[in-house]
């Protein structure tokens, strides 16, 4: 432990959970963004009206009116997190709509709207992930500047196996499961691949879901260069048919307390350790005539995607009053701020932030 400390005083990356007093992030951008080109592995991660639209649209910009309007609502995300106290960060803006190519394949890109997806801290170090989508292969490129800030300042910086991508990475004849059907993956076993977002931190103890963007080997991956700092991961009982991020799913609020989503969780099958712990049930979301909301890429269960300040400041999304009565009633201090806009292009408040430091240390919250 008293290594752990020296290297809190010695680096600019420090975070091991979900919750410990925020004090720097870094948040995505939206200029170059560009509606994901057509491919299996986007068109059966997104709610079926988004789907039939995408094959229409894809590879092209997003309409000036969209970007507008999520501007503006990333622009106040941003001024309230630097009224907390917050040092707010910024990748690189990119031009998406340029093609590029590999021996394989060729794409354009998609926007970096969603530094989450990407990247994870891990104390002090950076982990860039091997997503699976061919239009974000070079989406890291955009924080590259940042990053060689932190490492030149003392951050440790990894990067998992460059994935090929190749064909044979995806079920290209996948469909989405039935109800009551097992669950199946777009990706296949071929490589390593896989979403930070698919994971989320409790000290010591990380958990997560197999996915239609990460697969096992990605996350047998991860769990071999985490075991020689402690890390333990722990699998979900994920119900969800299209499975992609746990952060509509499952978020540690604070040592504790869990929120969980009953549609695609299976409560009852929680692993033991959680016994201990308050499993917050997540209301269903409410309601939005909001045509943001239609052409999401996001499921409504996109409400739980909040953002911890600290154990008990909580971001959540203005559009959502019953789950901001009920943070109230489990003893949170709910912020809400509207974000509907920003879920055509990719995500809510946790999707679109990388906490890069928290005040608190590495402890062990379930032994």
């Amino acid at each position: 432990m008293d290594a752990l400390v020296e290297t809190r005083t010695a680096s600019p990356v420090w975070s091991w959970n979900e919750w410990d007093t925020l004090e720097e992030v870094i948040v995505g951008r939206l200029e170059g963004a560009v509606i994901p080109p057509y491919h299996v592995s986007v068109t059966f991660n997104v709610p079926s009206f988004t789907a039939r639209l995408h094959r229409l649209v894809a590879g092209r910009r997003y309409p000036a009116w969209m970007k507008k309007r999520a501007q503006s609502e990333l622009d106040g995300f941003i001024r309230l997190l630097e009224a907390e106290g917050v040092t707010v960060r910024r990748p690189e803006v990119m031009d998406h709509r340029r093609k590029f190519r590999t021996l394989e394949w060729s794409s354009r890109g998609f926007c970096i709207a969603c530094p989450r997806d990407g990247f994870m801290a891990a104390g002090d170090e950076i982990i860039e992930t091997p997503m699976c989508w061919r239009s974000r292969h070079f989406e890291a490129d955009a924080y590259r500047p940042l990053f060689k800030e932190y490492f030149r300042a003392g951050a440790r910086w990894t990067a998992a196996p460059r994935p090929q991508l190749t064909d044979e990475l995806f079920d290209h004849g996948y469909r989405i499961p039935e109800k009551g059907e097992p669950l199946r993956f777009i990706v296949t076993e071929f490589e390593p691949v896989f979403d930070a977002a698919d994971f989320v931190r409790c000290g010591r103890d990380w958990f997560f879901i197999p996915s239609n963007v990460t697969n096992r080997m990605g996350i047998e991956w991860l769990r071999r260069h985490l075991q020689p700092r402690g890390i333990r991961l722990h699998e979900l009982p994920g119900t969800c048919r299209q499975p992609m991020h746990i952060d509509s799913s499952f978020m540690p609020l604070a040592p504790g307390k869990v929120l969980v989503n009953p549609d695609y969780i299976d409560i009852e099958r929680l692993p033991p350790i959680l016994k201990r712990w308050d499993v917050l049930v997540a209301p269903r979301p409410d309601p939005v005539d909001d045509v943001m909301q239609k052409i999401s890429m996001c499921s409504p269960w996109t409400s739980i995607n909040v953002l911890m300040l600290d154990p008990r400041k909580v971001v959540v999304d203005a559009s959502q009053p019953t789950l901001i009565r009920a943070f109230k009633d489990w003893g949170f201090d709910p912020i809400p701020l509207p974000f509907l806009a920003y879920g055509p292009f990719g995500g809510g408040f946790h999707c679109a932030t990388l906490d890069v430091r928290r005040r608190g240390g590495l402890e062990d919250y379930f032994s």
